[in-house]
């Protein structure tokens, strides 16, 4: 299990700064903003670990928008590998 207090910042770079707004309209400000902002959930992703071990996160922004999230950790920096509007399945489960 991850603790997201033991992290330093974000990792934006030519491969992942616009990649989200392009895609889904969720900005790198509103991907902080949900680890931030309580109640957060993350779960390791374990399907998709082969490489580099991935975790997703459900989450919400300083609007309310809800978003899931899957990022992974380098050294004590957040890589957010993509991000969008939680499904509604999603939703609930964070809401309950």
């Amino acid at each position: 299990m991850i603790n997201i207090f033991d992290f330093e910042g974000f990792q934006w770079d030519e491969g992942n700064k616009n990649k989200n707004y392009i895609k889904h309209k969720v900005s790198n400000i509103e991907c902080e903003e949900i680890f931030l902002n309580h109640p957060l959930f993350t779960y390791y992703d374990e399907k998709h670990s082969v490489i580099e071990e991935r975790y997703y996160a459900l989450g919400r922004t300083d609007k309310n928008r809800y978003l899931y999230i899957v990022f992974t950790v380098r050294g004590k920096l957040i890589r957010v590998i993509s991000a969008r509007d939680m499904t509604k399945i999603e939703r609930e489960i964070y809401l309950q």
